[in-house]
Formats: structure tokens, sequence, C-alpha cells
């Protein structure tokens, strides 16, 4: 049958197609899948970045400068950036790839059935036609046996040497025949009547159905593409506000970046309270040189103190000018007395700082252990109070240590405040002559200005910090002189006793550690606290600074 392999092509054809568009649909899937794992990787790496550009730090290595704050504030920037790359693979394979795979199972499971379809009505068809085929054979066979039983009748008839009985059994299978032919007959015609009716339900109701079937799957995976490519595009559309909002934060962070603060945070952390050092005043070495009166040369003043050394004098100084030079050593002290006044002020105050934490965690657990304590005494059955009793006096025994600590802290706190506050309001009584030289002034903000020169109080010296300022024999000459405003004891080896009211020769000023080297008339020579004594330097010091 030519239109049944017509049929068979045609359904060939719908198979390859509808096959064709559930791969296509399941190769859009794996490019989805192969993506999301793109944008999960990306994430995962993006966010790996941020955890080592942003490790874990105590509180004390918290950043100060803006340059920090913004790289930081970057980093967060980035990792919610991250969080949103993440949000964009979860909806992608929610919405768009699960999507598409539940999708091609319900596709499969549709062509499966409306191909069943199809192929059940074709054989159906098929059965009718071989039935109406036999039935058409059989009539044609009974026919053509009819006609041999008529030829064979009439031959017999004719035959005058035939028998009586001979004509009447061929007429007989004669009848036969023609009565089978009348049935087969019958039965062929209604084959044949099936068959065509079945033939037109096919042709016109059963396969055009199966084909519109087939046609509306097709649009609607077709429709159902082309959602996915909107859901896909819609995806990153929904995170596009929320990824503006962090590079608005980085753009943001990057403007706060100031250098003005920035260079303020580091001028407020290295700050040291020092005074400029003064300048060195003028060694004659001429003295001695015999002059009459007609030289025309100028004679210089004799300084006071004898001949100096120069080489003394340098190896007394060139260790404490240590602003980019070689930087003296020094003990750590507990009350932080080797530290620059200003370094010294801020470290005891952080530490007090600490300290009341602790004490105020102290004062909390001893407190929940108090309550705790009422309840067991009012419900025994929960616990023994007496258990609790050890606890609690450890926790006042360390109260009362944090609090011993404390006040200790907070007396060189005081000291160092104190001692500056001194020394500040006894300043302007001071000679003129006695001011820092003009030119010194750092400009505000640089890292040479120094907000901290008021005046900090002196550490106590190391037993061994003065050893080395009286190894030479010769003396150095006075720069000034100075008034005991105090007595001091000079207990410490390398400082000098003095009585109140007692006047000495000033040989060194205080270079911002709180102590001034003098000598008595006596010459013997030493470290007092430069707050107990009122200098007056000679005029030729003109880089000395006046300590009242």
């Amino acid at each position: 049958m030519s239109w049944g392999t017509d049929l068979w092509d045609q359904f060939d054809n719908l198979d390859k197609h509808s096959q064709w568009g559930i791969d296509f649909l399941e190769r859009y899937a794996k490019f989805v899948k192969e993506r999301l794992e793109i944008e999960q990787a990306y994430a995962k790496q993006l966010r790996s970045l941020v955890k080592k550009y942003c490790p874990k730090r105590s509180k004390d290595d918290e950043p100060r400068f803006t340059s920090c704050l913004s790289f930081y504030s970057i980093l967060n920037e980035l990792n919610d950036y991250a969080g949103q790359r993440e949000v964009v693979a979860e909806e992608m394979g929610h919405k768009v790839y699960g999507e598409l795979m539940r999708y091609s199972q319900d596709l499969k499971g549709e062509r499966k059935l409306h191909l069943q379809e199809g192929r059940k009505t074709q054989q159906y068809l098929d059965q009718c036609w071989k039935h109406m085929d036999n039935s058409k054979k059989k009539f044609e066979r009974e026919c053509k046996e009819a006609e041999k039983s008529q030829l064979i009748y009439e031959r017999l008839d004719n035959d005058i040497n035939a028998t009586k009985s001979e004509v009447e059994k061929a007429k007989s299978q004669l009848y036969l025949r023609q009565h089978l032919v009348e049935e087969s007959k019958n039965e062929y015609a209604a084959q044949l009547q099936n068959f065509n009716s079945e033939q037109w339900k096919h042709f016109n109701v059963a396969i055009p159905q199966i084909f519109k079937n087939l046609q509306d799957m097709d649009e609607r995976r077709t429709v159902k593409l082309g959602e996915m490519y909107r859901s896909f595009a819609e995806v990153e559309r929904r995170v596009i506000p929320i990824i503006s909002k962090c590079l608005e934060g980085m753009v943001t962070a990057a403007k706060n970046v100031d250098e003005r603060r920035d260079s303020g945070v580091v001028v407020e952390s290295f700050k040291s309270g020092f005074e400029p050092p003064g300048d060195f005043p003028f060694e004659d070495f001429s003295q001695n040189i015999q002059r009459t009166g007609s030289d025309g040369t100028i004679g210089t003043p004799k300084t006071e103190g004898g001949k100096p050394d120069p080489k003394h004098a340098v190896a007394r100084t060139k260790n404490k000018l240590w602003l980019f030079g070689k930087k003296p050593k020094a003990p750590t002290l507990e009350d932080l007395s080797h530290l620059p006044p200003e370094q010294r002020r801020k470290k005891l105050q952080q530490r007090i700082d600490e300290l009341n934490k602790e004490l105020q965690k102290e004062m909390d657990q001893r407190d929940a252990l108090n309550k705790m304590k009422d309840v067991y005494e009012k419900n025994p059955q929960m616990g023994d109070p007496g258990s609790l009793q050890p606890k609690i006096s450890e926790t006042i025994c360390n109260m009362e240590k944090l609090r011993s600590e404390i006040h200790k802290n907070e007396s060189w706190l005081a000291e160092v405040e104190g001692k500056h506050g001194s020394r500040g309001e006894r300043r302007p009584s001071a000679d003129v002559n006695h001011h820092a030289p003009h030119g010194r002034e750092s400009p505000e903000g640089s890292y040479t200005d120094d907000h901290s020169q008021e005046h900090r109080s002196p550490p106590q010296p190391d037993p061994h910090e003065f050893d080395d300022e009286f190894d030479d024999d010769d003396p150095l000459p006075a720069i000034g002189h100075c008034k005991a405003l105090y007595s001091f004891d000079g207990s410490n080896e390398g400082t000098l006793v003095m009585n109140e009211n007692e006047v000495l020769y000033v040989i060194e000023i205080d270079k911002g550690d709180g102590w001034t080297r003098v000598r008595k008339q006596g010459g013997e020579e030493g470290y007092v606290p430069t707050s107990y004594v009122e200098i007056t330097l000679e005029k030729n010091s003109k880089g000395a600074v006046t300590y009242i």
C-alpha cells in the first residue's frame, strides 16, 4: 500500500523532529547547568579571595587608616557581590535548569504517548485492510470454484452417457458453490465497507488529531524555551540593582580615602612629646692664645665651665638626637617610663581601659553567682549554695587585684598628666630669652607636628641609664644655671642630690625624657627632674627651652 508507506514516512519524520526538539531542550539545560557551575565557582573564588585578604585580627590590629578602612569596605562589598553571584546560580538552578529538566521528562512521556497512539491507529487500519483483503480473496476463490462447478454440471448435463445420479450430484455441487459465493460476497462487501469507514476515520480524524497533538507539543516546547531564555535573563536582571549598590559602595569607599586624615593618624600614633633639641653652643678653641691690644680680631667671650672637649660633647649628644638616627635602647618598665611622654600616656590609658573591662566582667560574674546562690538557697533541690562560695571568693579576689592594678596605673597616669600640667602652668614666667628658636615649628598635619608638647612627668631612671654619661674626666661647659624648687634625694645611680633653693649649673638641657643634667659648684654632676628646677639659659644657647 503506497498510502501506508507514505504515512509511516510522515511518522518517522515527526518522530525524528520531536526527538530533536527534546534533545535541543536538554542541550540548553546542559548549557544552563554549566553556566551556574561557573557562577558557583566564581562566587566561591571571590569569597576565598575576600577571606584571604581580610584575615582575623585582634583588636589592637584594627585598621585606622582611611586607605585600609576603604580597602576592607571594598572587600565587604566584594563579599556581598559574591553572594549575589551565588543567588544567580541558585535561581538558575531552581527556576531554569530544574524547570527545563522537569519539562523535558514531561515532553518525553507525552511524545511517547502520541507516537504509540499513532502506531495503534495505523495497526488497527492495517488489520481492517487485511480482513477486507482476505474476504475479497475468499470471494474471488469461491467465484472460481462456482464457475468450475457450473462447467462440470453443463458438461454432464449435455453428456448422454452420464447417469442421472452424476448429473444430480453436479447440480447439487453447483448450488452449494453458488451459496458459498453469495456468503463470501456478502462478507467481502461488509469488510470493504468497514475498511472504508475506518480508513476515512484514520485519515480524517485520528491521524490529523495525532499530528495536531505532536504539533501542539512542539509549539509548547518552543514557547517553554522562550520563557526559559527570558527567565535566564531575568535572574541576572534581578540582582543588577544590588550589584550596582555594591559597586557604588566600592566607589564610596574609594572616595573616603583621606590622605590628611591618614597622616594625622600617623602623627597621633607616633608623636612622642619630646622637646626639640637646642642649638649647639659655640666652642672657643682660641681661649689660650695671647692677644695684644693692637690685634684687630674680636675676642670671643669665654664660656663658663672651662675648656670644653668637643669629642666629649659630641659623645654626649650624638645618641640624643635620634629622629632618624640610632635610637638608644631603653628597658621595658612596668610603669612604661621608658616610653616618650605622649606614648606613655596613651599606653597607660589603654591599659586602664582594658583592666576596667576585665573588672566589669568579674563583677558581672560575681552578680550572676550571687543570684544563683540565692536561687539555691530558696530551692535546695536545685543545688548546694556552698558549692558556689569558692568561685565567688575567687571572683572577689580577682576584682581586688584588678582594682589594685587600675589604681596603680591611674596613679602613673595622674603623675604623667599632673607633672605636665604643673610644668605648663609655670612656663610663661620664664625669661624671654629661653624660648625655643624660631623656624623649628612643623607645618600643621605633618609627621613632625607634635601636638603633645604638653609636659609629662619624668620617668624613674634606670640604674644603668646614665652610666655612659660620665666616662670622661673633662667637664662639659655650662650653658646656663637653675634653681631647685624642691629637694631631690638622688637615690638612683646617675642622679644628683639637690636641696631646695640650691643653685646649680646646667650642662645639658632636657631632651624630652624629663631629666636635666646639672653640675654643682663643687664639680659633682648628675641628672635631676626637669620639673623640680627653674632653668635660665645663657643667651648663646638659642635652641634651649626654659622649664619652670
